[in-house]
């Protein structure tokens, strides 16, 4: 364990050593919320600047209003290998989330890894655009990051209430409720 209770950031993930992580002056770190995006795939093109304000909606939304936020975009191959380091499953996932605050901190830390192989491959099953899916699993991602849960069906379902509600906010499209559903 790190620090001030944070869990330990796996190689991938980008922080501060890294320089990608956004610093704000001590003045404005106040009230701010950081985002950082690393790219690290090139399957495909991706809008940072969208993903930054993407991420700051949905922290609004949630009534988060200081944040560090790292994004890191990645293959299947890549997740996969984090996917086995963090949970012993080596098949490749959408998204993994990385709290790295400790609950109830007035400081709202983590990191996403997502897998933009997935966003596209998924994409085509659900008959969205690869860049909706990608949203969505940065959506989804933040929303753990604020507590939202999905390991049972009461929290599931409300989880994706608001993951539609959110994506609708945000004008993109609501994700399907199933595979072969276009999104509304």
């Amino acid at each position: 364990e790190e620090p001030h209770g944070r869990v330990p950031r796996p190689r991938e993930i980008p922080g501060p050593e890294d320089g990608v992580v956004a610093r704000p002056p001590a003045k404005i770190r106040e009230a701010a919320v950081s985002v950082a995006v690393a790219n690290r795939q090139r399957l495909l093109r991706v809008a940072v600047p969208r993903l930054e304000r993407l991420v700051r909606r949905v922290l609004a939304a949630e009534g988060v209003g200081r944040a560090e936020i790292s994004i890191l975009l990645v293959d299947d191959r890549r997740i996969g290998r984090l996917h086995e380091e963090w949970f012993g499953d080596p098949s490749p996932t959408d998204v993994i989330t990385f709290p790295l605050s400790a609950p109830g901190a007035d400081l709202l830390a983590g990191a996403n890894v997502v897998s933009a192989e997935t966003a596209r491959r998924r994409g085509r099953e659900f008959g969205w655009t690869p860049r909706d899916a990608l949203a969505y699993y940065v959506v989804h991602g933040l929303l753990h990051l604020t507590g939202h849960d999905d390991t049972a069906p009461g929290p599931r379902r409300a989880m994706r209430a608001r993951e539609r509600a959110v994506m609708r906010a945000a004008g993109l499209a609501a994700p399907p409720r199933r595979a072969g559903r276009r999104p509304a």
